[in-house]
């Protein structure tokens, strides 16, 4: 225990991103319990009579009553409601935030690739569970986004059809739909992540030595930082409340999902502009921009525009996400355990790689707005819609490049500080009539992140051929691919360079 106490926790602020969804799912939990307390999760339909006036009379599900009497007639529900959803879309966001960090600077590196696959798993689980969450209501956007739920399953070959009527219980909408959904929605995927999240959070990360970044003090068997108790156990309680009040802030003040201006679902109906929460837009920017595509055979059509966009796009990412770690480690021949960072500018190949992904990723999301970027612009949809199309395969390679370029142009840059020390704008001359710059050295703490030592990200794995044997390795169609990709990815790997005298600083004066 007095070990497990004295734990040292870093002390960068990026440490903190996963912390966010932490306590964001925390507060979920606690919202969602008060919720299901007056929430019905029936399609039987009633005759409204609660307390907002425009729908008064109307017949809708009494999951939808249930949630008007909620937002309207429970005490506190309305805030209850918009904290439980803000809490999700902030969950969302720092789990895209925190694997991003993971990715940039290597923290899925050997010994942390189980944890990488399960940080996978949790933003899958939490992106369905946050679907089928804000499905419950039943109002007419929500209806909507069921819609699509049930063509993309429709689409399905062969066993389509059949999962169909195993999910909705008969033709759509059906009426047990919600009553499924919501026993997922607060049973099933919440033990899941109940598992997942400690194991995830602490049993693994406390197993382990913590990363850090490159700086003085810091090695890979080492750790900068504070104790777990009585320092780190104070901030993460002051970060639970700050993630708390501002959650609690954007309830209060910014409206989110107001159901009562979309009205009960009706099959015949569709709202302007319907937009779903931030981290589905992506999936419906792949739909909309996805030719119209279908394969005709023996009688049977296979729809290319529903099946590539909404099962090939997912696949494609979450495979590309958990394979990652292993695809690098077998490019790189890199097997060692590591516990210090990557800056990303060091890794020039794998950050190009990620902003690559992040653009891949946000034209989609955009793209799931592309009627209301032609209505706000007064553009033609159709020019929306193509432009998307052509960024969607541009965008990430014009991305890789950008990136790439930025992380020599800071290597360069570091490179200089360490050799020559920070400009001050100081002209001299010298006696013997030349002019130059005052320099000022920078200390070893500054310098530490870029001269300081540690394990490189790649090593070389081509062996030249002896007397005309070709090395084992490049054999195979395989083996030559696999040292073509080692090469670029150590081509302008970042090392940390060694600072030259400063004697001549010195002579000068500062």
């Amino acid at each position: 225990m007095r070990k497990a106490l004295r734990k040292a926790f870093p002390d960068h602020w990026s440490f903190l991103l996963g912390e966010i969804a932490m306590y964001s799912f925390l507060i979920i939990v606690l919202t969602g319990v008060y919720l299901t307390l007056f929430f019905v999760p029936s399609m039987n339909e009633v005759v409204y009579d609660g307390s907002y006036g425009p729908l008064r009379g109307v017949r809708m599900s009494e999951a939808y009553a249930s949630t008007l009497h909620i937002t309207f007639d429970v005490r506190g529900g309305l805030l209850m409601r918009q904290i439980h959803h803000w809490s999700t879309n902030i969950f969302l966001a720092a789990i895209v935030i925190h694997l991003l960090r993971n990715f940039f600077t290597g923290a899925f590196r050997k010994p942390r690739e189980l944890n990488w696959l399960i940080g996978i798993v949790l933003f899958m689980l939490v992106m369905v569970n946050g679907l089928f969450g804000y499905s419950l209501p039943d109002d007419l956007l929500s209806g909507t986004g069921l819609r699509i739920l049930e063509g993309v399953i429709a689409s399905i070959p062969v066993v389509g059809s059949y999962a169909l009527m195993f999910l909705f219980g008969g033709e759509f909408p059906g009426t047990e739909i919600i009553p499924r959904l919501y026993v997922i929605h607060i049973l099933l995927i919440p033990g899941i992540l109940l598992a997942l999240i400690p194991l995830h959070a602490v049993v693994l990360t406390w197993r382990q030595t913590h990363t850090q970044f490159p700086g003085k003090g810091s090695t890979n068997t080492t750790v900068r930082g504070y104790p777990f108790f009585p320092v780190f156990i104070a901030k993460t309680t002051a970060f639970f409340l700050w993630v708390f009040a501002a959650t609690a802030l954007l309830a209060t003040f910014f409206q989110i999902n107001p159901i009562w201006l979309f009205g009960p679902y009706d099959p015949g109906a569709i709202s302007s502009g319907s937009q779903p929460d931030w981290y589905m837009g992506w999936l419906e920017g792949s739909l909309r921009m996805m030719p119209a595509w279908e394969i005709n055979a023996w009688g049977h059509t296979v729809p290319m525009s529903v099946l590539i966009p909404a099962l090939g796009v997912p696949g494609v990412l979450f495979t590309g996400l958990a394979v990652y770690p292993f695809l690098e480690r077998w490019v790189t021949g890199d097997n060692r355990v590591h516990h210090l960072l990557d800056r990303p500018r060091d890794v020039p190949a794998r950050t190009g790689i990620g902003a690559g992904g992040v653009v891949f990723y946000g034209v989609l999301w955009a793209g799931g707005g592309n009627d209301v970027i032609a209505d706000h612009f007064d553009i033609p949809l159709f020019w929306t819609t193509w432009f998307f199309r052509f960024a969607i395969v541009l965008g990430p390679i014009l991305a890789y490049i950008a990136a790439y370029r930025i992380c020599l142009g800071l290597q360069r840059r570091d490179l200089g500080l360490a050799r020559h020390g920070l400009e001050t704008g100081v002209i001299r001359r010298l006696p013997n009539g030349e002019y130059i710059e005052v320099e000022v050295p920078l200390g070893e703490e500054r310098l530490a992140p870029v001269t300081d030592a540690r394990p490189p990200a790649a090593v070389a794995l081509e062996r030249p051929d002896t007397e005309g044997v070709t090395a084992p390795a490049a054999r195979t169609r395989l083996g030559r691919l696999r040292i073509a990709l080692n090469r670029r990815f150590l081509r302008d790997l970042g090392s940390p360079p060694t600072p030259e005298s400063a004697d001549k600083h010195k002579a000068i004066g500062p």
